[in-house]
């Protein structure tokens, strides 16, 4: 790509800078109910909630409801901890299809204030009655790149597309169990083709084209400190890279490779969020694959749309690494991207961006980054739209 259109594209990318910045927060119309006692809170609920959620949070029995949809259990911190409170609020205040769930959950907007219904969410939290499990409010956006410290279950593809030179295609599909309070499991299958160099000897072909399979990967995460009050979350974890791919073909680096890193997490003032990873890459044969030391960092901000509507989150991510010999030097590179939540439940997400290296460009390729995630445990791929 000539210095015209890397130009080009650094300019593309301060509108992201600019919402990152400067975009509405959410309306403060919430800060300014007055606060209400706990005590309150749990007399609102047993007169506004407990008649189908039950007065321990369990659910009432189906005879007294009258209907056999499956009520959830407000005493399961596995279920309990995950959401945030806005996700809690809009459905108090706008009814389940505010969230895409049934219409059988009444919207509360009319009968409760905003604090009345905060006091009552901050009873039900009661119910779960373990600090071990991270809240919700801590699970920030994801980024395109850097790996974010909350334990999740997770399903994402993400792609990665060449815009200059030799054009290579590079997909990736992780999976992401949580197990424990504090644990998560990760299996990462990573495919792709690229194209040959045939030097203008050949027209353009399909079989110009290699494609294969790349080194799958297997980790651990655990979050080893959190707290709600502060809006800090830190963990730390450990891939095993296995040589799956073809190193001969570009799809892989031939060896073992283990990969140790920490990942933390901060909430900020004004809807602003801090995030960054710094790890190693450590290969069994260093004659294949080079050690190295990577670190990265992201702002972002997220805003709704309305006060329950879509959730964008602008963010621009710095990503850092240098190969561990002397002599080398540190390879910088910059990403602007935009999250969004694509449907009413906001589990389906998507985001886009461009990697531009900041660091011997004319060497390293500009890319498109783009992913698609899916918050399992909240429902299937096509519920809450």
């Amino acid at each position: 790509m000539d210095k015209k259109n890397r130009n080009g594209i650094l300019i593309a990318s301060f509108p992201v800078i600019g919402l990152l910045m400067f975009a509405p927060a959410p309306s403060a119309e919430s800060r300014q109910n007055p606060e209400i006692s706990n005590s309150q809170g749990e007399t609102l609920y047993r007169s506004a909630c407990s008649s189908c959620h039950g007065t321990d949070g369990r659910g009432a029995p189906q005879y007294r409801v009258g209907f056999d949809l499956p009520l959830p259990d407000f005493s399961d911190c596995s279920f309990a901890s995950r959401e945030p409170d806005s996700d809690w609020l809009a459905i108090a205040h706008d009814g389940g299809p505010a969230r895409g769930f049934s219409e059988l959950m009444p919207a509360f907007g009319e009968a409760l204030s905003f604090g009345e219904m905060k006091s009552i969410l901050s009873y039900i939290r009661s119910f779960c009655g373990n600090e071990d499990w991270p809240p919700g409010e801590l699970n920030l956006p994801k980024s395109l790149v850097t790996e974010k410290a909350y334990p999740e279950d997770e399903a994402v593809y993400s792609l990665a597309v060449d815009v200059e030179g030799l054009t290579g295609v590079s997909n990736k599909i992780v999976y992401e169990k949580r197990f424990g309070a504090r644990n998560q499991f990760e299996l990462t299958v990573p495919f792709g083709w690229a194209e040959k160099d045939v030097s203008g000897t050949q027209e353009p072909s399909a079989e110009n084209w290699l494609g294969g399979l790349g080194d799958i990967a297997v980790g651990v995460k655990r979050a080893f400190f959190h707290n709600a009050r502060t809006g800090t979350i830190f963990s730390a974890t450990g891939e095993i890279v296995l040589p799956t791919g073809d190193r001969e073909k570009g799809f892989g680096k031939g060896t073992t490779v283990f990969e140790p890193f920490v990942s933390f997490g901060q909430v900020l003032p004004s809807e602003f969020f801090f995030q960054s990873q710094a790890g190693f890459e450590l290969p069994a044969d260093t004659d294949r694959s080079g050690r190295e030391a990577f670190w990265r960092l992201v702002l972002g901000r997220s805003f709704t749309s309305g006060r329950f509507g879509r959730s964008w989150s602008p963010m621009f991510e710095v990503l850092a690494a240098r190969e561990l010999e002397s002599g080398q030097k540190v390879q910088w590179d910059m990403v602007p991207q935009m999250q969004v939540t694509l449907n009413r439940r906001q589990h389906i997400m998507a985001n886009v961006g461009v990697r531009l290296p900041l660091t011997d460009g004319d060497m390293r390729d500009t890319q498109l980054l783009f992913y698609l995630l899916w918050d399992w445990f909240d429902g299937g791929f096509f519920e809450g739209w």
